[in-house]
């Protein structure tokens, strides 16, 4: 076998069909197009996506970069580095951060963020942790908690 051998397989290729060329050709006069209407006429029927006037897919769609989240999760966000300052062994949580004034506003759970370094052992309750604060807390013998 070699290239100058390769070959269709028999049965795969078709000739062209030849409209438009008399009625002993099988397909004279309208083609096979019928007489009237939109796709008889030359050229092209309709354009990709054309919908037969109703509003196309690709206009109903959003135009903006990405799609809105549904049920997105908001958490309230503090970095290690506002952490560093609090005396050893604290028990930090939401509260505590809302009492000590570290934060004004809660806007739903809490999430430590990985930013800066910290030296102190703190015991850290939050909804949600980073893997870089989480490398970084329990690497000063600290203990992250996970809250529901």
């Amino acid at each position: 076998m070699r290239l100058n051998d390769l070959q269709p397989q028999s049965g795969s290729k078709h000739r062209r069909r030849r409209v438009g060329r008399g009625i002993a050709a099988g397909q004279g006069a309208s083609c096979g197009f019928g007489m009237r209407g939109q796709k008889s006429r030359s050229g092209r029927g309709t354009r990709p996506g054309f919908e037969g006037g109703q509003m196309p897919l690709y206009r109903r769609i959003p135009k903006l970069k990405h799609f809105p989240l549904v049920n997105q999760k908001v958490y309230t966000i503090i970095n290690l580095k506002d952490l560093a300052a609090l005396p050893a062994a604290t028990e930090v949580s939401l509260e505590f951060l809302l009492e000590r004034g570290i934060l004004t506003a809660s806007k739903g759970p809490l999430k430590v963020l990985g930013s800066g370094d910290i030296t102190v052992a703190l015991t850290v309750t939050a909804a949600a942790f980073t893997q870089s604060a989480r490398t970084k807390i329990e690497a000063a013998g600290g203990t992250c908690q996970v809250t529901d």
